[in-house]
C-alpha cells in the first residue's frame, strides 16, 4: 500500500488468526513481511499442519470439531491473551461474521481485525440486509415465509443468514420436501457457524454471481476496489472465480458503474470500517439483484489483489490500526482467475474425499500467498496443506487455490491450465481435472457462463468418459512406470513377495510421512537385503521371451501394459497401450523413461510412491497406483448392502433393524467437511442389518447397512424417486 493512499496508522505488534489452513497462511506472509509476530490456534487434527508450524507461537484447542475448537471464542480470546497477541484476525467463515465473538475480543482489550460488532449483525445477518438494501433501493428478492410457500413460489432456496460459502444453503423442487430441507440447512449453518438461523426466498436457477470488493475507514470513506465473477458453482460454493468480471466487460462501463455504486451505498449506508463484499445476482442484460454482504476477507480476494496490486490483508491490517484511506485505487488491470482445488470426485456427484498426502507441489508456481513483480504471466499458489499432511473429515476439502495472472483473459486461463496439467499430487481423488476441462471449455472462454455451467455442461464433470488424449496420456504414463519399475529392480532395489520394489526409508514412496507404516513383507525384503552376506552382482540379466503385466490406474482409468527385456532392449506388448498405437521404447531408467511414437519422442519423470508413481511429463503429471493382481473376497460387498459414500461422523440415525423402509427414506445422515449428506435406501424392503450408531466414525466404503427385499436379497442400484445418485457402486442412495 502507497503511502499516499493510507495516512499515517497505529502499530500492531503480534496477531493471532482465528482460523486455519490457507487463510492462516496468508495473513502470516503479510504479517512476516511487516514484522509482524503471529501466533496459531489450532485443533487435534490440526496439529501438525503448515499453518501451526509456520506461526511464531501457536495454542492447542483440544478437540477435533468446529465446535470444540474454532467456534469456541471464548477459547480463543484467551489464547490471544495468554500468547501476548495485541490483534485477532479471523480469516474467513467459522467466527469472521460472528458479532459477540468481536465484542469479546475488543472487550479483552485487544484489536479487532474487521468491521465493527453492529456492521456485522446488520450487513452479515443476510434477512436485515436485504431489508436495509430495500429501503436504500437496491433490488432485492423478497423473503418468504416457509409457511406460506406454495407450488407457485417453487423453486424455493433456503440460506443461512449467517456465514456463506454454500453452508446451509438448499435448493427446494419439490413443497413435500421443504420442511426437512429446512431443518438440515438449519443444522448444517449451526455446525458451520454456530447460528441455525435460515431464511427462504426465490431462486432463480441461472444467472451470473457478481460481486464489488469494498473498504471504508473510520473518516466515513469508502473504496469499491474492482468486481470479480464467481458464477462457477457447485452446490452453491464457488469453484471458478475472476477478475474483472467477464459480463460487466461485455455489458460495459455504464453496469460496472452502476454496481461499483451500489456497493459503496451498502457500505456508507452502515458507516462501514475494513473488508467487506457485496454480493449481487446479476441477468445477461446487466440488470442486478442484491444477495447479501459479507462483512469479511473474501477467499477468492487474491483475484483482486492481483488486479488491483493491492495487498488486502495488509490494508486490513493498516484500517484496523487507525490508517484512513486516500483517493480510491484506479481501474483494474490485466486479469486473474483462481480455481480451488479440492479433495472430492465431481464424477460422482461431489463425493469429498479425504486420507493421507504423500506428494504435492506445483512446480509452476511463481508466488505464493502474495503478488507478483508485474510483467509476464505467471501463478500463485495459496495452499492449505503441504506433502505429509492429511485431509482429514473435520473441515472443507479445499486443498488450495491457484491463480493465474496474465495480461488478458485466455491468457490467464491457459497458464492456469498448464499449471494444473504439472501438478505433482499423490493423495486422495481431486478436481484438478474437471478444473482443467473447465479453463479449455470454449464457453468458459468466451466468458459465456451462468451459475448453471454446471448443469448444463456436464461433460467437464468427467462422467461421459475420457477422450482419446486422456487415454492416451494414461496408457504412456502407466507403461513409463512400469518400465521404470523394471529398472529399479534390475538394478538391485529389494523386492517383496508380491514382486514390488520397495520403497526406500524415510521416502515418500514409504508413506511413512503421512503416518503409514511400513509392511511386514516390505520390511522382510529389506532386511533380507541388508544382511544378504553375498554382494550384488551387477551386470547380469535374464532374458526371455514372456511379457510381464502390471495393472494400474491413471487419470481415473485402468491400464495394462506388457513388456518384456530383450538383449536388444525393453519392448512394449502391442496392443495393451488404451488408443492402440504403437510405441517405441528409447531410453529406461528407475527415474526417467523416454518413448516414441510417430517419430515423436516423449520424457517421463518416474517417482515411486507409497501406492505407485508420481509421473510427469513436460505438460502432465499424474498419480498412479497399482492395482493388485487378484481381488480379496472379503472385500466384495453382499447384495443389498449400502456403503459409506464418504468418510465421516454419523449424526443421526433415521431407521431401525426389522424395519420395512420404502425406496428413497432416509436411513442415516453423515456429517463430512461441514456439509451433512442423508443416505436413503435405493429399494423397497426390509432393514436387515444397521452397522454403525450415532456419533461413529465411518471410512469411505464402509458397510453401513443391509436391506432385503421381502427375504430376497435386493439386487441393483434403481434410482429413488428424487433421481438422486447412488451412494455408492454398491447399493444405497446420498443426498
Amino acid at each position: 500500500m502507497s503511502d499516499q493512499a493510507l495516512r499515517t496508522a497505529g502499530e500492531i505488534g503480534r496477531v493471532l488468526v482465528a482460523n486455519r489452513g490457507e487463510i492462516a497462511r496468508r495473513i502470516f506472509t503479510t504479517c512476516r513481511a511487516r514484522g509482524i509476530e503471529t501466533v496459531a490456534v489450532h485443533s487435534d487434527a490440526d496439529s501438525g499442519a503448515a499453518f501451526v508450524r509456520e506461526a511464531d507461537a501457536a495454542v492447542a484447542l483440544p478437540g477435533t470439531t468446529p465446535a470444540e475448537t474454532y467456534l469456541r471464542g471464548d477459547l480463543i480470546v484467551a489464547a490471544a491473551l495468554s500468547a501476548g497477541a495485541d490483534a485477532v484476525h479471523p480469516g474467513y467463515g467459522f467466527l469472521s461474521e460472528n458479532a459477540d465473538f468481536a465484542r469479546a475480543v475488543a472487550a479483552a482489550g485487544l484489536t479487532w481485525i474487521g468491521p465493527d460488532p453492529e456492521s456485522i449483525e446488520t450487513m452479515g445477518s443476510k434477512v436485515e440486509s436485504k431489508a436495509l438494501m430495500a429501503e436504500a433501493g437496491v433490488p432485492v428478492l423478497e423473503r418468504l415465509d416457509p409457511a406460506a410457500i406454495g407450488e407457485e413460489h417453487l423453486p424455493i432456496l433456503v440460506k443461512a443468514s449467517a456465514g456463506g460459502g454454500g453452508r446451509g444453503m438448499r435448493v427446494v423442487e419439490r413443497l413435500a420436501d421443504l420442511d426437512e430441507t429446512v431443518a438440515a440447512a438449519a443444522r448444517e449453518a449451526a455446525s458451520a457457524f454456530g447460528d441455525d438461523t435460515v431464511f427462504c426466498e426465490r431462486y432463480l436457477p441461472t444467472g451470473h454471481h457478481i460481486e464489488v470488493q469494498v473498504f471504508g475507514d473510520r473518516a466515513g470513506t469508502v473504496w469499491a476496489v474492482g468486481e470479480r465473477e464467481c458464477s462457477i458453482q457447485r452446490r452453491h460454493q464457488k469453484v471458478v472465480e475472476e477478475a474483472p468480471a467477464p459480463l460487466v466487460e461485455r455489458v460495459g462501463k455504464a453496469m460496472r458503474a452502476d454496481l461499483y455504486e451500489a456497493a459503496r451505498s451498502a457500505a456508507a449506508r452502515i458507516g462501514y470500517v475494513g473488508a467487506g463484499t457485496v454480493e449481487f445476482l446479476a441477468a445477461d442484460d446487466g440488470s442486478f439483484y442484491f444477495l447479501e454482504m459479507n462483512t469479511r476477507l473474501q477467499v477468492e480476494h487474491p483475484v483482486t489483489e492481483a488486479t488491483c496490486g493491492l495487498d488486502l490483508v495488509g490494508l486490513q491490517l493498516d484500517i484496523a490500526a487507525g490508517a484512513a484511506l486516500g483517493a480510491e485505487p484506479g481501474p483494474p488491470r490485466g486479469h486473474a482467475i483462481e480455481v480451488r482445488l479440492y479433495a472430492e470426485d465431481p464424477a460422482e456427484d461431489w463425493q469429498p474425499q479425504s486420507g493421507p498426502v504423500t506428494a504435492f507441489a506445483l512446480p509452476s508456481a511463481r508466488t505464493a500467498f502474495r503478488l507478483a513483480d508485474a510483467g509476464e504471466p505467471y501463478v500463485r499458489l495459496d495452499a492449505g496443506i503441504e506433502a505429509g499432511e492429511a485431509i482429514t473429515t473435520f473441515y472443507d476439502p479445499m486443498i488450495a487455490k491457484i491463480i493465474g495472472v496474465a495480461p488478458t483473459r485466455r491468457v490467464a486461463a491457459r497458464v492456469l491450465a498448464a499449471a494444473l496439467r504439472t501438478m505433482q499430487w499423490d493423495g486422495p481423488v481431486t478436481n484438478a481435472a474437471m478444473l482443467i476441462r473447465v479453463l479449455g471449455d470454449e464457453a468458459f472462454l468466451t466468458g459465456e457462463t451462468a451459475t448453471t455451467y454446471f448443469a448444463e455442461h456436464p461433460e467437464v464433470l468427467g462422467a461421459q468418459g475420457p477422450d482419446d488424449r486422456v487415454r492416451r496420456e494414461a496408457g504412456w504414463m502407466a507403461a513409463a512406470a512400469a518400465l521404470a519399475q523394471a529398472a529399479a529392480v534390475e538394478a538391485g532395489q529389494p523386492t517383496g513377495l508380491s514382486d514390488m520394489p520397495v520403497p526406500a526409508p524415510g521416502s515418500i514412496a514409504a508413506g511413512e510421512r503421512a503416518g503409514g507404516q511400513r509392511s511386514g513383507e516390505d520390511a522382510l525384503a529389506l532386511a533380507i537385503a541388508r544382511d544378504n552376506p553375498r554382494p550384488h552382482i551387477g551386470g547380469w540379466r535374464l532374458f526371455h521371451t514372456d511379457w510381464t503385466r502390471r495393472s494400474a490406474r491413471v487419470a481415473g482409468l485402468e491400464a495394462q501394459i506388457g513388456y518384456r527385456r530383450l538383449r536388444g532392449g525393453w519392448e512394449l506388448e502391442p496392443g495393451t497401450l488404451p488408443v492402440g498405437e504403437a510405441v517405441e521404447v528409447v531410453a529406461v531408467a528407475p527415474s526417467e523413461v523416454t518413448l516414441r511414437a510417430a517419430g515423436v519422442e516423449c520424457r517421463f519423470a518416474v517417482q515411486p510412491t507409497a501406492s505407485g508413481a508420481l509421473v510427469s511429463s513436460p505438460t502432465e503429471a499424474q498419480a498412479l497406483a497399482w492395482l493388485p493382481r487378484y481381488s480379496d473376497p472379503a472385500a466384495e460387498a453382499v447384495p443389498g448392502s449400502l456403503l459409506a459414500p464418504m468418510p465421516g461422523t454419523v449424526i443421526r440415525l433415521e431407521a431401525r433393524v426389522g424395519e420395512r423402509v420404502e425406496a428413497g427414506q432416509p436411513l442415516l445422515s453423515i456429517e463430512a467437511m461441514k456439509m451433512e449428506h442423508t443416505i436413503r435406501s435405493d429399494v423397497a424392503g426390509t432393514l436387515t442389518e444397521l452397522r454403525v450408531a450415532q456419533g461413529d466414525q465411518v471410512d469411505v466404503g464402509a458397510l453401513v447397512a443391509v436391506i432385503a427385499d421381502d427375504g430376497a436379497p435386493a439386487e441393483g442400484g434403481a434410482d429413488s424417486a428424487g433421481g438422486e445418485p447412488a451412494a455408492t457402486g454398491a447399493k444405497g442412495r446420498e443426498s
